[in-house]
């Protein structure tokens, strides 16, 4: 990608997506290797980090969810202090927004909320919006 955008003469603003539930299920950086990751970007100037993203487990128990994004914001101002640019928080969706909000969040991901359920097979995935 560093070498497309530098033959194209751009940047890209990217986020660094983390798996802060555990789930094999879920894409994304153990928590643990975060850090050394956004550290390692440096060595691809085209690509700007501005911040993290994640998927929640799939709950809708507070309790379950809340660690996950609890978790994204604490390796986000970690970040932060090395990187100043790395300041948004992109987490939460239809079944769980206000909560990312209220933990952070600077950008959520409402799609199912605004059209509807999508007909997928995975569509379990959002208790109480995708019935």
């Amino acid at each position: 990608m560093n070498r497309r955008l530098e033959a194209d003469g751009r940047d890209m603003n990217v986020y660094v997506q983390v798996n802060t539930s555990g789930e094999q299920s879920k894409f994304g950086l153990h928590p643990d290797d975060a850090l050394d990751f956004i550290e390692r970007l440096e060595a691809f100037p085209r690509l700007k980090p501005q911040g993290l993203m994640t998927l929640a487990v799939f709950s809708d128990d507070a309790d379950r969810v809340r660690p996950c994004f609890t978790l994204l914001r604490r390796l986000r101002d970690q970040a932060q202090r090395l990187h100043p640019q790395m300041t948004e928080l992109s987490m939460g969706m239809s079944g769980d927004y206000e909560l990312a909000i209220r933990e952070g969040a600077t950008m959520v991901r409402v799609g199912q909320a605004i059209f509807g359920p999508r007909p997928t097979p995975d569509a379990h995935y959002w208790p109480g919006v995708a019935e």
